[in-house]
């Protein structure tokens, strides 16, 4: 039996939820049991001797978690003497030994069942009278890695979760990245280090502060096994969603990988990770959403710790946390000398202009450029996500920038690599299939400008492109006769005032002499003005679609005419043949 033959036998106990569930809530009665019935397998073996040795450790007041993954080489176990075939045999008190059975897992295990509110579920099956019926059926479903290896068992998984989102199309972008975005986002990171992960050996790290249901850390390690089966991947990551975190952890449990690094919790209010480096990250944080219940721990850790904290570059409006994010991934970067790190991390288009010089989105843009963090952007197309059809960018970052994309920036509209979906999924209604992907990484790989005709799809630009001073143009005070007003003292004394309702800026590009442009694009038109260098500020913002506009001129106003003509005469056709016209 192949894994979608498995998906969908197990999916097909869903029938039993209908009635008494709605379809948007099968996924928390089908998760969890599955999860519970697989751990039940993979214990089966063993289950005899551990439960003799975990009697023997009690008896002799030996403390007995670490002991027994050791001895029996799992990490995890479960103490009670139940099962799925002792479940059955005692119809009448089902409830009660199913609550029994979980608590007696170690605790990663029962952390998954309580942040799925497992308990919940439990009770609302037994009170519709189908708690036995759906303990049997999952009973009778052979999940043992003698039968449904690791693999395969990671690709049901993910085949139920799937099937769990289409049904909950409201809420699929708080659970779901896409998994085709996922994969471009992984082949982007790896693409410049593929000889390197090649090699024997190889030890790397990945983390993910928004891991939703570990798709991206999943999808990394699956790639990464691609190119070299006996490379090893540790992965870490924190989810503030509990369901989303259960559903993490439970996937990479069923697939073998180690789940002690998966943490819960808000990660930019309590990092669970605090101190630590990785050579890879990703990231697909909420687009938009206000971080105001953070907003204390957040400040007091820029004001105390500045740069030595995660957000010293500057603080976003709290109206849209996502550059709180991007900053969080940065301060876990490797130092250059250890390796350094990239980054890819999935934002909506305020990041890019939001916010005017001096503002805390310019000036943490700014920090990005003037580090040379960034390497590239990469516009994706609309309608690509489950819950927004707006417009999004991968950004990808490194502090080990190849000698050739130093002091540059690449940015790449992709906005047209993708097709149409037969059937639309919330707000998702295109996908990028392997050409698209492979067209994108490409274009990234090659690093040179490319066109397709006249119309730009890869960019190159300087870090200081994107870099500005607002400067501040000042015209003098005239009193009611139109003589200029001079100030009396201070450092400005002799001098004219400055009328604030005639104060005027101007967004000089960092590149350009600021007296040249001041001669060329403001005296002609106002010769008595002046600049005040002292209010002069230096602003970054990256105009990503201004650099791909192709100016697309009117038609000849003949044509338009003719046009216009043809649709009178429709209309007075169709009104005569409606009896309106005589």
């Amino acid at each position: 039996m192949n894994q979608q033959e498995l998906s969908s036998l197990i999916w097909a106990i869903a029938d039993l939820l209908r009635g008494d569930y709605k379809q948007s809530e099968y996924g928390k009665v089908i998760l969890p049991f599955t999860v519970l019935r697989r751990v039940d397998c993979v214990l089966a073996r063993t289950k005899p001797e551990m439960l003799k040795e975990f009697d023997r450790l009690q008896k002799l007041g030996i403390p007995f978690d670490v002991s027994l993954r050791r001895t029996f080489n799992q990490e995890f176990y479960n103490t009670s003497p139940l099962d799925f075939a002792k479940l059955l045999a005692d119809q009448d008190h089902i409830k009660e030994n199913l609550f029994s059975y979980i608590q007696g897992f170690s605790e990663s295990v029962r952390d998954i069942f309580e942040r799925f509110e497992f308990t919940q579920q439990i009770e609302r099956l037994s009170k519709a009278g189908l708690l036995y019926r759906v303990v049997e059926r999952f009973a009778n479903t052979e999940l043992h890695p003698d039968k449904v290896d690791n693999v395969q068992m990671g690709l049901v998984f993910e085949e139920l979760l799937r099937k769990f989102s289409e049904l909950s199309n409201e809420t699929a972008g708080e659970h779901f990245t896409p998994r085709e975005v996922i994969r471009l986002m992984v082949d982007l990171l790896f693409n410049e280090d593929s000889d390197a992960l090649s090699k024997a050996g190889i030890v790397r790290t990945i983390y993910d502060p928004t891991a939703g249901t570990g798709g991206m850390l999943s999808v990394a390690r699956d790639r990464l096994l691609e190119f070299n089966a006996q490379a090893q991947l540790n992965v870490f990551g924190q989810e503030l969603n509990d369901e989303s975190y259960a559903i993490c952890k439970a996937d990479m449990l069923i697939k073998g990988q180690d789940i002690s690094q998966i943490a819960p919790g808000n990660t930019l209010s309590e990092d669970a990770h605090d101190k630590k480096r990785f050579d890879y990250m990703l990231s697909n944080p909420p687009f938009g959403v206000e971080w105001k219940k953070v907003e204390k721990e957040v400040r007091k850790e820029y004001e105390s710790l500045g740069f030595a904290g995660r957000f010293g570059p500057g603080l976003p409006r709290v109206s849209d946390g996502s550059l709180l994010f991007l900053l969080h991934l940065i301060s876990k970067m490797r130092p250059p000398k250890d390796g350094g790190s990239k980054i890819g991390i999935v934002l909506n288009g305020s990041p890019l202009f939001t916010g005017g010089a001096g503002s805390g989105e310019s000036e943490i843009r700014r920090f990005i450029l003037e580090n040379d963090l960034l390497e590239a952007i990469i516009a994706l197309p609309s309608d690509m996500f489950y819950n927004t059809g707006i417009a999004t960018y991968i950004w990808i970052l490194s502090n080990r920038k190849p000698d050739e994309r130093k002091g540059k920036v690449q940015l790449i509209d992709a906005s047209s690599f993708f097709q149409k979906m037969r059937k639309s999924l919330g707000s998702k209604r295109k996908e990028m299939n392997a050409e698209h992907i492979a067209k994108i990484v490409q274009l990234y790989g090659d690093f040179t400008e490319h066109f397709n005709g006249k119309i730009p799809i890869s960019r190159i630009f300087n870090t200081e492109d994107f870099g500005y001073r607002t400067i501040t143009v000042e015209r003098p005070l005239r009193d009611a006769a139109g003589q200029i007003v001079v100030s009396q003292k201070g450092k400005n004394k002799g001098k004219p005032q400055p009328d604030s309702e005639l104060r005027d800026t101007e967004n000089v590009p960092l590149n350009e002499d600021i007296e040249a442009y001041f001669k060329r694009e403001v005296l002609p038109h106002v010769p008595d003005a002046w600049i005040d260098h002292e209010k002069t500020k230096i602003g970054y913002e990256i105009p990503f679609t201004r650099h791909f506009y192709v100016f697309q001129p009117p038609r000849p106003l003949t044509e338009i005419d003719a046009a216009l003509k043809i649709v009178m005469q429709n209309i007075s056709h169709k009104l005569e043949l409606a009896g309106v016209l005589a």
